[in-house]
């Protein structure tokens, strides 16, 4: 280069350098900006100490969530979501997944439905947050009524709306012990109600959910539940004639006595303790002697709920109608949205002011609930869910004719699990196995999830808008993994 151009280059650059940089900047919020209107870029960035940017990975956001977050929160797989849609999640870095999990049973009707985020969006236009003590409105009222429609029993209704299933759970306990005036509460072995004090008493897995957090609530008391391959009573069904529920009796002579209990809550289908479905009598023993002793029943029904096992709550296969039902996870597909819906007489006993909370009942959520009842109405997915379910059961009833360790089959509608054990004589819980599967899968592109009292069992909570194309494509990267870990 010439001489003379150096020195002009030289002369001119201080001058012309914050001219080129501010049209750099502005060139850059011109591509964020049409970005955050067409949906996120995959080429994600942050904001670097020194101000420039770079590339957002799983690993850099990890380091992130390791410095500002506890480890209490815990997290099943190593990435970072960039987007959600249907069945799929795309995470920050571009790599696409398919989902069995469903963000823990919650997207039942699909990531980002679209009238879901219709109805949100058209929500979030006119308010947000009144609080419903405050100022009331419509949607709230509109779909506790029709909740009140849709949940079993022919008797008159009443419903009021939480932000979450232990939140559900607490007010149902609540409920019970007002109406009854009685304070004990049976729950189950390897049962899940929640995180806060009163849900975490009634739940059984003590480590992780209970290690260091005692003392618990009191008058809690739990006895097995229809765990039939693992039977607490060392019988096989059906030749043990219901042992387990009948037991119940016999509960009241050695542990509590039945005019102490103000209700009985169990899980249709058990989530977190394994996918366990009970022989098909076993609810409605329990509610008869239930309601000879005066005692209201509760189906928790947060996980099992809203067409996961092919019908809209569980306990429909029983053909038992609780006094009192707790929701949540896929009623507002994806919003924090729990329910209690319960016998007029029980829901009303608690004095004015008894019940509620700031948040509870949100109108953006109670939209989106609306909008999901609207899409079951529309979209046949119980008979999807049917469909969904009998071919994981098909190919998880392969699985454990191939592979040893596939111990149990089991599941009731889409809600199907596959219990790993070190040895099927023993049964010996193949925990580390299992876990090493869900690792192995994730890297081929398919994300699960794992239950039970000893987190040995997969389990599928796959949105109901899968594809079959999908669905095929998840589970034979189960079986080529499955084959790798019998090599």
């Amino acid at each position: 280069m010439p001489q003379c151009f150096v020195r002009l280059f030289q002369f001119c650059r201080p001058i012309l350098y914050p001219h080129f940089q501010l049209l750099f900047l502005t060139a850059q919020r011109f591509k964020s900006n049409i970005t955050g209107i067409v949906g996120p870029d995959r080429e994600e960035t942050r904001q670097k100490e020194d101000g420039t940017t770079a590339l957002k990975t799983n690993q850099s956001l990890l380091q992130e969530r390791n410095k500002h977050i506890p480890q209490g929160p815990f997290n099943v797989h190593p990435i970072f979501a960039g987007k959600a849609v249907g069945a799929i999640i795309t995470d920050v870095e571009g790599k696409e997944y398919i989902d069995f999990a469903g963000g823990i049973g919650v997207a039942n009707v699909g990531h980002c439905d679209e009238e879901v985020v219709k109805a949100i969006r058209d929500q979030a236009d006119q308010y947000i947050h009144t609080c419903f003590h405050v100022v009331m409105y419509e949607p709230y009222v509109e779909l506790a009524k029709r909740l009140n429609t849709l949940t079993p029993g022919k008797f008159s209704k009443k419903t009021m709306f939480v932000n979450s299933g232990a939140e559900a759970v607490e007010n149902a306990v609540k409920v019970a012990r007002h109406a009854t005036g009685r304070p004990g509460v049976i729950a189950f072995e390897d049962a899940f109600h929640g995180r806060t004090l009163l849900a975490l008493s009634l739940t059984s897995k003590t480590k992780p959910y209970k290690y260091g957090f005692a003392p618990f609530v009191p008058e809690i008391y739990r006895m097995p539940y229809a765990y039939c391959y693992r039977c607490a009573f060392g019988l096989e069904y059906p030749s043990c004639e219901l042992r387990c529920a009948y037991f119940l009796k016999e509960f009241f002579q050695t542990h509590v006595s039945g005019e102490y209990v103000a209700a009985l809550i169990v899980e249709p289908v058990l989530g977190e303790g394994g996918i366990v479905v009970p022989p098909k009598e076993y609810f409605q023993i329990l509610y008869k002697i239930c309601h000879d002793d005066g005692i209201l029943f509760i189906a928790d029904e947060v996980q099992s709920g809203f067409g996961r096992t092919a019908k809209m709550f569980a306990i429909e296969h029983y053909k038992v109608e609780p006094d009192i039902i707790t929701m949540a996870k896929s009623m507002a597909g994806g919003l924090p949205l729990g329910a209690i819906t319960g016998r007029s007489e029980a829901m009303d006993h608690p004095q004015v002011g008894g019940l509620g909370g700031t948040f509870a009942g949100n109108p953006l959520a109670c939209r989106a609930g609306l909008a999901v009842l609207d899409q079951f109405e529309k979209k046949d997915f119980l008979n999807r869910a049917r469909q969904i379910g009998k071919r994981i059961l098909g190919r998880f009833q392969e699985f454990k004719e191939n592979y040893p360790i596939v111990g149990d089959v089991r599941g009731l509608g889409a809600m199907v699990g596959m219990e790993l054990v070190v040895d099927r004589k023993t049964k010996e819980p193949a925990t580390a196995l299992t876990k090493r599967l869900i690792d192995a899968c994730r890297e081929k592109g398919l994300l699960m999830i794992s239950a039970g009292t000893y987190s040995n069992i997969i389990r599928s909570l796959m949105p109901l808008v899968i594809t079959d194309e999908q669905l095929e494509q998840g589970l034979s990267i189960i079986d080529h993994e499955l084959q790798e870990l019998h090599r």
